[in-house]
């Protein structure tokens, strides 16, 4: 999509003046990465932000692999590789939906995820938005204002975010007569667009994913194109779906290739994992009630095994978030038979039945539905929230998992709030406090950070226990480290 955000309305292609893919770019890697820290921040505060470890987890399931096809085979230079962030946001958001952002930032919305046939047209989505990047194009695009300041292709870039939830908003955050500008800059060319089609479809194959999934994709918004565009899908207007582009992709298929016809192929957990996406987009009450409803349709019993998952799953979350627990263990439980003798379908579907136990506010069921011994983050945060709910049985089983996993994912901002509540419940407020300030660090919110950096110290002052002072030595170090970034920060605006 778009360099800057996902949730713009998208517009025409721009106008003339857009440089040639062979053009250099004035923004290097070190500031196009700090403007999109910059605009990652607000991002983070936006109440659609979601971090549902479940999607999460299946979106880097296919993230990972692009990033590591795009390194092997030159796309991903070194420094870019080394100095930009290569994380993806969800959106709880129903347009269907995804954007590339300044320095390596990604993001989709639930409501693409819940659209998408098969694994293999989410990769094709998002090696396309990777392709931008390692093009460049991003950088290249906002080369062409430099006579705009970084702070103020930031204020557009927001002001783009605040216009796709509320068009009248675009004037309050856009400084003066910029909003047609930036809808103009920052829409990528046709060229672009199309380098990072075929970018994108070599990453696919050395991925592990069928390439016809770009195909399969398409065909999807094409035809959503003819039928449904009532700008709720603002993905196919920052890509027009020109004939030329889709001959393109056709005749790019391998004949014979890694997995040819695959992409049409649905699988139970995709499709468990697209309507866990559909529910958290917060489609309505009604919606919901449908969904709870098709399981007990006439057609329910001639759907492919996939498809019955999909619709098992969607009845027993919406049936939860509807408060109705013995339907949603009903529905659960069906779902469990159903995927039995699937590794992966299995687990998504035992993962919800713990979530459903704890949302009925049975967390000892919720606890004996858990795998033991799963130290993905899933299952670490799930079974964290649990004990929680249980009291004091349980934290430490809970605490060395954290731990272990913050030691290799230290900007998991989720992961050191999950830490946070478990050191209060052990009645450890200095480590609590931390925890607490590298959860901001995380969300980038320097300020928020040194300010629990500032209270742990408070708290280490009047603390007589050894262990505490260790800590206390850890919170000095991080606080002026934070103070030097927040510093940098305020000299940027």
């Amino acid at each position: 999509m778009i360099a800057t955000s996902a949730f713009v309305p998208a517009v025409a292609q721009a106008q003339a003046g857009l440089p040639t893919l062979g053009d250099g770019s004035d923004l290097t890697s070190s500031e196009e990465r700090r403007l999109g820290d910059r605009i990652i921040r607000e991002l983070y505060r936006d109440p659609d932000y979601i971090d549902d470890p479940v999607i999460a987890e299946y979106v880097q399931g296919i993230w990972q692999p692009l990033i590591a096809a795009a390194r092997s085979r030159g796309e991903l230079s070194a420094e870019l590789d080394e100095r930009f962030a290569w994380e993806v946001l969800l959106g709880r958001d129903r347009t269907v939906n995804a954007f590339a952002l300044p320095g390596g930032y990604l993001g989709l919305h639930l409501g693409l995820i819940g659209v998408v046939g098969t694994r293999d047209e989410l990769a094709s989505v998002l090696a396309h938005e990777l392709s931008h990047v390692t093009q460049r194009h991003i950088s290249r695009l906002l080369t062409q204002q430099s006579r705009q300041t970084p702070l103020l292709l930031g204020a557009m870039v927001l002001g783009a975010l605040a216009a796709s939830k509320n068009p009248g908003a675009t004037q309050a955050l856009v400084v003066g007569g910029q909003a047609v500008a930036m809808q103009n800059q920052l829409n990528f060319s046709r060229d672009m667009e199309r380098e990072a089609d075929r970018v994108g479809m070599g990453l696919m194959e050395p991925a592990g994913f069928a390439p016809e999934g770009f195909v399969g994709m398409f065909e999807k918004l094409q035809q959503a194109n003819r039928i449904n565009d009532n700008g709720s899908w603002p993905y196919l207007r920052s890509h027009p779906l020109t004939t030329q582009r889709m001959a393109d992709m056709q005749s790019r298929l391998p004949s014979g290739g890694l997995t040819a016809g695959r992409a049409s192929v649905l699988v139970a957990e995709h499709a468990m994992v697209s309507a866990r996406a559909r529910v958290l987009s917060n489609p309505g009450v009604d919606v919901l009630r449908q969904w709870i409803a098709e399981p007990q349709g006439t057609g329910f019993a001639a759907l492919p095994l996939a498809r019955k998952a999909g619709v098992l799953y969607a009845a027993a979350l919406g049936s939860s978030q509807l408060r109705d627990g013995a339907a949603a263990r009903r529905w659960a439980g069906q779902l469990q038979q159903l995927v039995k003798g699937d590794v992966a379908a299995a687990r998504v579907a035992q993962l919800l039945v713990a979530e459903l136990e704890l949302a009925a506010g049975n967390a000892p069921a919720a606890l004996a539905a858990m795998p033991a011994g799963d130290t993905r983050r899933p299952e670490i945060l799930l079974r964290t929230q649990i004990v929680l709910r249980t009291g004091q049985q349980g934290l430490q089983e809970v605490t060395s998992p954290l731990q272990t996993w913050l030691a290799t994912h230290p900007r998991d901002a989720g992961a050191w709030q999950a830490l946070a509540g478990v050191w209060n419940a052990q009645n450890q407020p200095l480590r609590a406090v931390r925890a607490e300030a590298e959860a901001q660090v995380s969300r980038y919110d320097y300020a928020a950070a040194v300010d629990r950096f500032k209270a742990g110290q408070d708290l280490a002052r009047r603390s007589t226990l050894a262990d505490d002072h260790f800590e206390a030595s850890i919170i000095d170090t991080r606080l002026r480290a934070m103070q030097l970034l927040l510093r940098e920060q305020a000299a940027e605006r």
